[in-house]
């Protein structure tokens, strides 16, 4: 009987549920401590990459595509407009929301965000050969398209 305390049984080291959610923990620890080093976070570059690729759009509909619950929308995006890296107009159809648009200042930014994240997956996926990283890539979406949930 093996008794190492900090070895898990064996049923749950096997559980792919349980090692997904090690991983994203893991995951999420480095990918935080790589964007810390520019002075944001997940949310920031979730929405700065969500409006340089669908371009402007209300913060109801860049909650909904990145899952940004509405409190935590409202903080981010005052964030990001205090930085200068994306800018707020109202809405010509509706003048009581705003229309959110990436600057140019943003996009630099999502451009050195986009190489820290890089760096960040590598350090993540270490042990994994070229080959396995992109069979996991797919098949974690698999996945996660099968469950329906389209956020990243």
């Amino acid at each position: 009987m093996d008794t190492g305390e900090g070895t898990p049984p064996r049923r749950l080291r096997t559980l792919p549920s349980r090692l997904t959610n090690q991983a994203a923990l893991t995951a999420n620890r480095i990918v935080d401590k790589a964007l810390a080093q520019a002075g944001v976070r997940r949310y920031h570059y979730a929405l700065l990459a969500t409006l340089e690729e669908y371009g402007p759009a209300s913060q109801a509909a860049l909650g909904r595509r990145t899952g940004i619950d509405r409190s935590d929308m409202v903080a981010t995006v005052n964030e990001l407009a205090d930085r200068r890296l994306l800018e707020r107009t109202p809405d010509p159809e509706d003048r009581r929301r705003n229309i959110i648009t990436i600057t140019a200042a943003g996009r630099g930014q999502l451009s050195h965000l986009d190489r820290l994240i890089a760096t960040a997956q590598d350090e993540f996926l270490a042990p994994l050969p070229a080959a396995d990283r992109r069979n996991l890539i797919d098949l974690l979406i698999r996945v996660i398209d099968h469950h329906g949930d389209k956020h990243g």
